[in-house]
This record gives structure tokens, C-alpha cells and sequence, in this order.
């Protein structure tokens, strides 16, 4: 991080001999959030704001800046302009000496202020600037940070001249730009509430006669015209993809990139560059791209010329908002929610947050941005929810949503978990009458939230262990398809499952046991067919038990934590030690074949509760409770890439599991000898942690002095409950030799009297 004044020493110059002192007399002279938290951070630290400067209102809207002062009785000029041409209105500048300010704070302005304002004050003025000075000179400063490439960003504070950003500096600040960074994510993640803190801080060094004085240099300097002139926002596609990138993310939010597609005038949004295979999808025309661009079910997918793909996730057209994914589609009608009562006590609530923002009457067709707000009064919203609904809403929702009855919509199915409207997946479906239903399941892959086929082609036959006919063919997962999914395992890691917190994962796992018992007749028949458990049975113990599984570890979502640790302090310094517990990442699972939804549960929905995402391989003979599953992950609301379901084969599907360098951790249960197989494959591949449960039978010993009824009864349960498809199912009986007949012939009595009835 670039801090200048660690470089310099910090002195006065000549050219402000200045007598110093600690509180200073502030004028603050801008306008938004950042000057209005910049003006509550210079009271706290004991300067007096004798008045402030801003905009006039929009409408019934006052600025945030006008509004916090206000409240707290400092004087506040709201200006229309400060010139006329290029002279200072007199009594403007008559308005502000009245104030007698000793220094005047430029937080964020959009007005040219007169000279004669700049230069009165006894310590002249100090402004705020999203770019680290000479660089990026202009009012869009941020927007060329990202459009230009630059690998860093920052801010710099200087003492206003009479150029443009050309004063000499006080304190600057930096930071990487990441990836996937875009103007709203640069700015709430560095600029804002670091610039905050630096220009309190900038007026302490003023008070203090610290302030360092550095005269710009003009090495690499540069000037950009305004992101605003249309001409500036179209995409030129003849550059490179990672400068297409670098432009659209640059223009992200406000005003956005625009581009003309089959023939309409579209602007792009949340753009990112693609890695995974290229999907299938409707083919539309981008512009002078020679290769078609691909609408799929993650949004819209252009081939530069150099050949780089870039995924779009959202869309503009005609001035309304909407997902990529659904470009082309005819409009359909809104969709109708009915909320319980707790839900209709959030839309008062909502109301009054909007109204405060927009200092309006709302409406349920209230147009957030129509009526005047800007990014920062999203980044405002999204925090009130949070702090009076305990919801942690993102950036999309309100964009996606901007009228007031959709964006309660919105906020409702956040709060039931659900994370997309789509809230089915399209897959080619298995249809089968049994047990005095339909059933419907998936018989393909489940990678990155959509059902797809091997990359492969190889199938896999499904049989009913009651009559051993074949239920259907499904796909079997390959070496390529396992790498696919921990891609968008990882990917989901990175992203929007980790952005999401404890609370909101927590009530995700509700909501797939919620639908999972919703299901609960449907997945105890799939698995009878599948596995050939008992009906009975796999309601309340595969299913039922299941359920309470992902009950229990939604309860934990939001309650892992770590430990302080008492130790002996280095005095004269105290120490503090401290654990803290993290995710691992992508997390690998091979489940047996019998319990097979008892299996799946057991195991992921601890890793989802930890904050892991999950590549699973089911066993090849009964994998359909868990492509099952996979479909009501979707309509749960987990993001695509969280959960992957791979069917196939332990020797190709599971070795890559084992063998992934990506994949962190592994969960198994099976055989002692694949066990050893997959702990030398951790082992050698990247040192994988795992987790073995493995085989082994107890026998069960029989005496002479026994109860026989008793110990019949308890033998043929250890042998034939659940089929004997049990970890601990008595696979031997040791019988004293003086009582075997007799216990034989008892068993074969017992025997005769169990029948099956298939489903």
C-alpha cells in the first residue's frame, strides 16, 4: 500500500505559513454518502463543521450530506452553481465567508468551486480523488482504472490549485485491483471506507501542522474525458478480449457498455471471464464478432475475435434490466408470491427504508433508480435491510429488481432461501408408474446446476434388485467431467457460497429438508426401486433420518467458530492467540450402495454447513435418490456449482476424486481395500485430508444357555434388516454345537414366515 507521507517528511510549506491547532473550523463543500460519513468522522474526532455545501435537492430528495447535517443543526447552503461563465457569484461566495471556515474538505464534489473559495481559508482546501494522482486526472477516475487495466487502484488526497486534480499531494492509499473487480466492488471494498478514514485523518495532519505539501509529479500522467459521453461506452470489439473485459467491468453498474445484438441496442453488465467448456444454447449476433454468441443458463457467452470467451450475466434493453439468460425470451407475466404473515410485516419496513432514501411516497410501482438513487443508495439499501431484516441481499437483487413490488419479491425469496427466480432445472427426464405414483428423476450429470451428459457418452444401466429389470440407462461420469465439476465447485467456492453468511447458508440446508420431506413418499419409492429397501423403512429411516440430518447441520451453519487461547504474555506487550476455523474448499464424496440418501446427507450436508462445496460420486447402482436430490438442490436455492452429482465408476470417477490436486478433502465409505486406495491417492496427489469409514463385520456368538426364540430373533435382524444392507449387519453367526440344530431348524420356521411385496 502506497502511503506517501512515510517517503516524505511532513512539513508546512512557505507558501501556507499557517499557525496550527488541533480543532479546526470545517467547511465541507460536496455532496453523497461518502461526504456524509466523512462529515460524522470529523465531528467524532472533535473538529467543528461550521457549515456545509451541496447540491440542491432532487425533487422531494435531499443529498445524504444536506440530510446528516441537519440533523445535527450545522448550517447547510445547498448551491445550484458557484459561476456564472467563469466568474464567482458574489453572493454565493459572500454566503460562504460568512461561515468563517479554517479549512475547507472536498470529500466528493461534482461543482467547479471559484478560486476565490479554494484559496480563502486560513489552511486552503483539500480534496478527495479516486486515483492515485498524476494518473487518472477527471471526473471518472475509477471507471479508466479498470478500462485502462491498471493491476492497482487507490485514491490520493491533495491540496486544491487552480488545475484540474493537479494540486499537490497529502496522502495517498492503494490497492490491487482483483479480477473480478468492477467500479462498485473497487469502491466498497477500498475507496470508501478507506477514503473515509484517510480524510479524517488528512484533516488531523491539517490540524496538527503535519500535512505533508508534495507537488505533483508529471511523469505518467494522464487526463480522461467523462465515462458519460456515449460515444465512450460502446464496445470497440476489435481488441483483445482481456481489454474488452477490462472496458465493459469498467463501465459496469453506471453507465454500462453497450453493444448492438441482432440488430437492438443492449448494454452489458457483470461480465467475467469464461474458463469452463462452451455450453449449448440459442445462437444471437453480436456487433462485428465473427463468432455467434451463445444465450445459456449463466447468461450470455461472446467469443472475442481473439478468441477469449466472456460471460455476461445481465442485461439491459430499452432501459429495462434483466438476466442474460433470458435474452430473447417473450415476457412473461409477474410472478405472484403469497406471503405469511411474517412476510407481510417485512414490506412496511422495506416501505419506510425506500421512502427514507427517496424522501417520496411509496408505491408498488415505485421505480428505485427512476426516482433518483444512484449505486451508493443501493449500497444504502442493502445495508438497512441488513441491519433491521437481517438479510444479506447483493447488488444484483436491486438492479435486477428496481420497482418496489418486484423487489419485495425479491427480499421474500431471499429470506426463504431461494437464490434465483428459475427455480426448476431442464433435464431429459426418467417417467415411471410405481407404487401409485409418477415419478419423474433426472438420468444424467449433475455439474455446475445443470443436468448435462457425459463428456464420454457412456452409460450406465440402472437395475431393480425386486425383478432385476432395468430401470433406465444412466450417464456415466469420466475423468473430463469430474475436472468440470470441481471448476464450478471451485468457483462457487470462491464466489457467491462464500459471499453468502453462516445465517443465510443455514437457511438454505432448511429449506432442502423442507423439500426433501415434501418429498419424502416420492424418494422413499425412488429408493426402494433403486436400492431395494423397504418402503416402510426408507420412509422413516433413509428419508426421515435424512431430514433430520440437514435439520441438525442447518443449526450449525451459523455456530462454528473458534477459541482463545490463554497464554503467557512477551511483557511488556500483550499477546493474543487465537483459533480460527475456515472451509477447506472443494470437497470430494463417494458414498456405497446402501442407504443411499442416508449416505449422501451424512456427509455433505456437514461440508455445506462448514462453507465447502461439494463434487460427490454416488454408487453406480443406485444412484438415483441423488440425482433426485440434485434437482430439489436447485429449487433450495444452493448456487450452480455447489452441489455436483457424477454417477460413474469408482475406477474412473472416484480415482479422479481421489487423485484431483484441487479437491481438499475426500469423504469415503466402502470397502477396506478401495479405502486404502484412496488414502495413497490423497496421499500422492496433493495430501488430501480424509475421512474413511470402512468395512469389517461383527459376528454374533451364540451359547448354549440362551433364550432360542431370543437370540433367533435377534440374529435373523442382524442378517435381514434393511436386506442386510447395513454397516454393521451380522454377516456371521458362531452357534455352540450342542444347540445348532435345534437354531437352525428355528431359523428355517422364522424364514418361511418373511414375504416381499415389490413397490
Amino acid at each position: 500500500m502506497l502511503m506517501l507521507r512515510k517517503f516524505f517528511k511532513s512539513r508546512p510549506t512557505s507558501r501556507f505559513g499557517l499557525t496550527y491547532q488541533r480543532d479546526l473550523n470545517v467547511a465541507i463543500i460536496g455532496q453523497s454518502t461518502f461526504a456524509a460519513e466523512v462529515y460524522k468522522l470529523l465531528l467524532k474526532n472533535g473538529h467543528r463543521v461550521v457549515g456545509v455545501f451541496t447540491i440542491l435537492d432532487k425533487g422531494n430528495r435531499q443529498d445524504p450530506l444536506a440530510a446528516v447535517a441537519s440533523e445535527n443543526n450545522t448550517p447547510v447552503f445547498k448551491i445550484k452553481s458557484w459561476r456564472k461563465g467563469e466568474n464567482a457569484l458574489p453572493e454565493i461566495v459572500a454566503q460562504y465567508k460568512q461561515v468563517d471556515a479554517e479549512l475547507n474538505v472536498l470529500p466528493f464534489c461534482s461543482q467547479f468551486i471559484p478560486m476565490e473559495v479554494i484559496e480563502h481559508p486560513k489552511h486552503k482546501s483539500i480534496c478527495y480523488h479516486p486515483s492515485i494522482l498524476p494518473k487518472h486526472r477527471g471526473v471518472s477516475a475509477i471507471n479508466w482504472t479498470l478500462m485502462n487495466g491498471d493491476k492497482e487502484a487507490g485514491f490520493s488526497i491533495f491540496w486544491a490549485d487552480d488545475g484540474l486534480d493537479t494540486g499537490p499531494i497529502l496522502s495517498q492509499k492503494s490497492c490491487p485491483v482483483l479480477p473480478d473487480d468492477t467500479v462498485d466492488s473497487l469502491y466498497n471494498r477500498f475507496l470508501y471506507p478507506e477514503g473515509i478514514k484517510s480524510m479524517a485523518e488528512a484533516v488531523d495532519m491539517v490540524a496538527n501542522g503535519t500535512a505533508p505539501v508534495i507537488p505533483q509529479s508529471t511523469e505518467g500522467s494522464s487526463f480522461e474525458p467523462s465515462v458519460r459521453k456515449k460515444a465512450l461506452q460502446k464496445v470497440d470489439w476489435s481488441r483483445s478480449g482481456v481489454d474488452i473485459q477490462n472496458f465493459i467491468r469498467g463501465l459496469d453498474s453506471s453507465p454500462g457498455a453497450w453493444t448492438i445484438i441482432n440488430e437492438t441496442e443492449v448494454k452489458l453488465y457483470k461480465s467475467s471471464i469464461w474458463t469452463n467448456e462452451t455450453p449449448t444454447g440459442e445462437q444471437v449476433t453480436v456487433d462485428t464478432i465473427q463468432f455467434p454468441a451463445i444465450v445459456h443458463s449463466n447468461g450470455l457467452l461472446i467469443t472475442c475475435n481473439d478468441g477469449l470467451k466472456i460471460n455476461i450475466e445481465r442485461l439491459s434493453v430499452d432501459g429495462k434490466m434483466m438476466a442474460a439468460s433470458n435474452y430473447g425470451n417473450a415476457d412473461t407475466v409477474q410472478e405472484t408470491i403469497d406471503y405469511t404473515d411474517q412476510e407481510k410485516a417485512y414490506i412496511p419496513v422495506v416501505e419506510s427504508i425506500w421512502k427514507n432514501i427517496l424522501n417520496m411516497e411509496i408505491g408498488k410501482d415505485t421505480h428505485f433508480f427512476q426516482s433518483g438513487a444512484g449505486s451508493m443508495d443501493v449500497v444504502r439499501l442493502i445495508e438497512e435491510i441488513k441491519d433491521k431484516l437481517k438479510f444479506t441481499l447483493k447488488n444484483d437483487d436491486v438492479y435486477m429488481s428496481p420497482v418496489f413490488s418486484d423487489f419485495c419479491n425479491t427480499l421474500v425469496k431471499r429470506s426463504r432461501g431461494s437464490t434465483d427466480d428459475n427455480t426448476r432445472v431442464e433435464y431429459d427426464p426418467v417417467v415411471v408408474d410405481v407404487n401409485n405414483m409418477k415419478l419423474q428423476f433426472a438420468k444424467q450429470l449433475f455439474i455446475n446446476g445443470q443436468f448435462v451428459d457425459s463428456e464420454s457418452g457412456k452409460t450406465l444401466e440402472c437395475i431393480n434388485p425386486a425383478d432385476e429389470s432395468v430401470i433406465c440407462s444412466i450417464q456415466c461420469a469420466s475423468e473430463a467431467d469430474v475436472d468440470q465439476a470441481v471448476i464450478a465447485a471451485s468457483r462457487a467456492f470462491e464466489g457467491e457460497w462464500s459471499e453468502m453468511s453462516p445465517r443465510d447458508r443455514g437457511a438454505v440446508l432448511y429449506k432442502i429438508a423442507d423439500l426433501l420431506d415434501k418429498n419424502r413418499e416420492e424418494l422413499a419409492t425412488i429408493e426402494s426401486i433403486d436400492s431395494g429397501a423397504v418402503y416402510t423403512l426408507a420412509l422413516k429411516t433413509h428419508i426421515g433420518m435424512s431430514i433430520d440430518v440437514w435439520k441438525y447441520f442447518a443449526g450449525w451453519a451459523d455456530k462454528i467458530h473458534g477459541q482463545t487461547i490463554p497464554i503467557s504474555h512477551a511483557r511488556p506487550n500483550r499477546n493474543l492467540t487465537f483459533t480460527k476455523k475456515e472451509p477447506f474448499g472443494v470437497c470430494g464424496i463417494i458414498t456405497p450402495w446402501n442407504y443411499p440418501l442416508m449416505m449422501l446427507s451424512w456427509k455433505m450436508a456437514a461440508c455445506l454447513a462448514a462453507g465447502n462445496t461439494v463434487v460427490m460420486k454416488p454408487t453406480e447402482v443406485s444412484p438415483l435418490t441423488a440425482l433426485k436430490f440434485a434437482e430439489l438442490s436447485v429449487e433450495a436455492g444452493f448456487p450452480a456449482g455447489v452441489i455436483n452429482i457424477l454417477p460413474g465408476l469408482g475406477s474412473e470417477a472416484g480415482r479422479a476424486i481421489a487423485e484431483h490436486p484441487d479437491i481438499r478433502k475426500v469423504g469415503f465409505t466402502g470397502s477396506t481395500a478401495t479405502g486404502h486406495a484412496i488414502m495413497k491417492a490423497s496421499a500422492e496427489s496433493n495430501l488430501k485430508k480424509v475421512s474413511l469409514e470402512l468395512g469389517g463385520k461383527s459376528p454374533l456368538i451364540i451359547l448354549d444357555d440362551c433364550d432360542l426364540d431370543k437370540s433367533v430373533r435377534m440374529s435373523m435382524g442382524g442378517v435381514f434388516f434393511n436386506k442386510g444392507e447395513n454397516c454393521i449387519a451380522a454377516g456371521r453367526v458362531f452357534v455352540e454345537s450342542s444347540i445348532h440344530d435345534k437354531f437352525i431348524d428355528k431359523v428355517v420356521e422364522e424364514v418361511k414366515k418373511i414375504f416381499f411385496v415389490p413397490c
